[in-house]
C-alpha cells in the first residue's frame, strides 16, 4: 500500500455540560459525541525521502502549525522511525474552520491512523489515543472511531449506541475562541455530573450556548432560525448549531429553506468512523 484517501468525519456535541473548573485551569466536563457521515478528506501518499509534504485544498491552511503535520511529526518523534520513508499529505477540506465540530481533531486523528498503518508502525490504539490527547481533547475520539460518552477534559470515553438520526448543520461566518469564551467569567461551570444512562439529550444542554450567542450574534442568528423547526442548538464551543430529525427528506427540506448567506450541510449520524472501518479492511 503506497496510497490511500481517507474521511475524517465531523463531530457533534450533542450536550455539553461543564461542571468546574480544575486546579490547571482546564474544566471537567461531560458531553455526548456524535460521529458524522460528512467531513474532510485526506490522501496520503508514501515517499522515499523521510519528509513530511502538506498541501491543502485552502492553502492558507497549509503551514506547520497545522495539526496534520503535527499529528505526522509528533508519530515520528514518538516512534524514533529508522526506515527512509516520508509522506505526502493532501488535504480536501470541507468542514468550516472553528465550527466545533472537529474539523482539526478529526484530521490529526486521520493522519495518526493512516500513518501507524502506512509507516508499520504497528501502535496499538490506546496509544495512539494517548498521543493524540496531547495534541488536542477531541481527538481520541476520533482515533477510537465510536460515538461516545465523555467525562474528563473530554478524554475518558465510553462508547455509545445512538439512535438514527439525520442532522442539518449551520455554519455562520464567524469564527468563535474557545480559550475566550472557557477564560469568561460569565460561563455556567456547576452543571450537576449525570450518569452515562441519563445523557440523552433529553434534559441536556451546551452551558457554553447561552455566551456564545451574546458574544456572536451571527451563531445568535442561525440558531434563531433553525430553532424553528425543533430543538436545536449548538455544538462544543464553535459556531455551528445543528437539529437533528428523523429523516433525510426532512433535513433535506429544512436547509433548502437556509438563508442564503448562512452555508450548511446535511449529514446522518453513524456510531461506527468510516476511517477506521476503511483502515480494518485495507
Amino acid at each position: 500500500m503506497t496510497t490511500i484517501t481517507l474521511p475524517a468525519p465531523a463531530k457533534l456535541n450533542l450536550f455539553l455540560h461543564i461542571n468546574g473548573r480544575r486546579d490547571d485551569g482546564y474544566h471537567n466536563l461531560q458531553t455526548l459525541f456524535q460521529l458524522l457521515d460528512f467531513g474532510d478528506e485526506l490522501t496520503f501518499t508514501v515517499t522515499n525521502d523521510e519528509h513530511i509534504h502538506f498541501t491543502c485544498s485552502h492553502p492558507e491552511l497549509a503551514g506547520d502549525d497545522n495539526l496534520v503535520v503535527r499529528a505526522a511529526t509528533m508519530l515520528l518523534n514518538h516512534t524514533n522511525k529508522t526506515n527512509d520513508l516520508g509522506i505526502s499529505i493532501y488535504l480536501e477540506k470541507r468542514l468550516p474552520f472553528g465550527g466545533g465540530i472537529g474539523g482539526g481533531s478529526s484530521d490529526a486523528a486521520t493522519t495518526f491512523l493512516a500513518l501507524n498503518k502506512l509507516w508499520n508502525l504497528q501502535l496499538d490504539i490506546d496509544e495512539l489515543a494517548d498521543l493524540g490527547r496531547t495534541l488536542g481533547a477531541d481527538i481520541p475520539v476520533f482515533i477510537r472511531g465510536r460515538s461516545a460518552f465523555a467525562e474528563g477534559v473530554g478524554e475518558i470515553l465510553q462508547p455509545v449506541d445512538l439512535p438514527k438520526k439525520w442532522f442539518i448543520v449551520l455554519a455562520p461566518d464567524c469564527h468563535v475562541s474557545t480559550a475566550k469564551i472557557f477564560s469568561h467569567k460569565r460561563l455556567t461551570r456547576d452543571t450537576p455530573i449525570i450518569k452515562v444512562a441519563a445523557s440523552s439529550e433529553r434534559g441536556t444542554k451546551n452551558d457554553c450556548q447561552a455566551l456564545v450567542i451574546e458574544l456572536y450574534p451571527e451563531v445568535k442568528e442561525a440558531l434563531t432560525w433553525l430553532s424553528q423547526f425543533g430543538d436545536a442548538r449548538m455544538t462544543g464551543t464553535g459556531s455551528c448549531v445543528f437539529l437533528g430529525v428523523n429523516s433525510q427528506e426532512t433535513a433535506r427540506t429544512i436547509i433548502d429553506q437556509k438563508p442564503s448567506h448562512i452555508n450548511g450541510f446535511v449529514a446522518e449520524g453513524v456510531n461506527n468512523s468510516t476511517t477506521v472501518e476503511m483502515l480494518n479492511r485495507a
